[in-house]
């Protein structure tokens, strides 16, 4: 059993709610995950069971019981994966829309990492049993290229590769409106929404630096094609920038405007994937498609374009 942590409230801690409180020394937890452990009796206060917005006294004392580590097992599954280049270093693949990189809390089937392991006899440990070969991830809704690091020599050489922007990603994005400007750079600090902390934003104070080149491809009046660039690789980092500039995803159920839309998601693609490889030093260039969904939208697009200007 997990010993039990006990704290005493100094003057400067007085007032703060209690859930703020614990989720800034338990930064492994959740806000909302302690919410709940609160309410279940896992922490007192003085020796009794508080709500989460208790505003905090001089000298109260807090006792948190963290509950016990659970052994997760992370099963192969047989899903088929889009392959673009595997060798005995890394694989390439085209990760389609809907399926989670890597199992969280409540999602531990149906993952890439699940395809993976059936997939792969080697993988990456750096990142743990959670999250084996995995380098950079794509949120679900997300497709595209992106690489997995069957060992550790080639996973660190990767994100390395990724800090010193070596390796270029480039996303293809359908955004709301229409972008006036040919090309632009977004440079705009990203950290957790205020209020709502399922989500990121663009916030002042706090905030991680991230910064988005944008390039117009194709403007269809109310909608635009753009090519986006990565120079950082924060969370929702091109949703949130393109929303920030009031061009929101077509499709983004997060950050987006509500629209009719024959997509799953946002309509965010992970174009182009260039990196040196870890062991051979040759420099290699990998391309996916664009999903059918986006095609079957962009053709939409266009035909309602041509029928407008004619």
């Amino acid at each position: 059993m997990r010993m039990k942590d006990a704290v005493s409230i100094s003057v400067a801690q007085a007032g703060i709610r209690l859930d703020v409180f614990l989720a800034r020394q338990y930064p492994e937890f959740s806000r909302s995950h302690m919410q709940k452990l609160i309410v279940e009796g896992a922490v007192l206060v003085n020796g009794r069971i508080h709500k989460p917005n208790y505003k905090l006294g001089v000298m109260d004392t807090i006792e948190f019981q963290p509950p016990e580590p659970q052994e997760l097992s992370i099963l192969p599954e047989n899903i088929p994966l889009d392959i673009l280049y595997e060798d005995g270093d890394i694989v390439v693949l085209n990760k389609i829309r809907g399926m989670v990189v890597h199992p969280a809390a409540g999602v531990y089937t149906g993952t890439l990492v699940n395809a993976l392991l059936y997939h792969c006899n080697d993988l990456s440990g750096i990142n743990g049993i959670i999250r084996p070969g995995i380098v950079h991830r794509l949120d679900k809704d997300t497709s595209g290229v992106m690489i997995v690091a069957k060992n550790d020599e080639a996973h660190v050489n990767l994100a390395e590769q990724i800090r010193l922007k070596v390796a270029n990603r480039i996303y293809w994005a359908i955004v709301c409106g229409n972008v006036e400007e040919d090309h632009g750079i977004i440079r705009a600090a990203i950290g957790r929404h205020p209020t709502e902390r399922k989500k990121m934003a663009v916030v002042r104070d706090g905030g991680k630096e991230s910064t988005t080149l944008f390039r117009v491809l194709e403007r269809f009046g109310s909608y635009t094609l753009v090519e986006c660039r990565l120079k950082t690789g924060r969370t929702h980092q091109i949703r949130v920038h393109m929303a920030y500039i009031g061009h929101p995803l077509l499709g983004d159920p997060k950050y987006g405007k509500k629209d009719s839309c024959d997509i799953g998601g946002q309509a965010l693609h992970s174009y182009e994937l260039e990196f040196v490889h870890p062991r051979i030093g040759e420099k290699m260039h990998f391309k996916a498609e664009l999903p059918e969904d986006m095609k079957k939208i962009l053709f939409k697009l266009r035909k309602k374009a041509d029928r407008k200007y004619k």
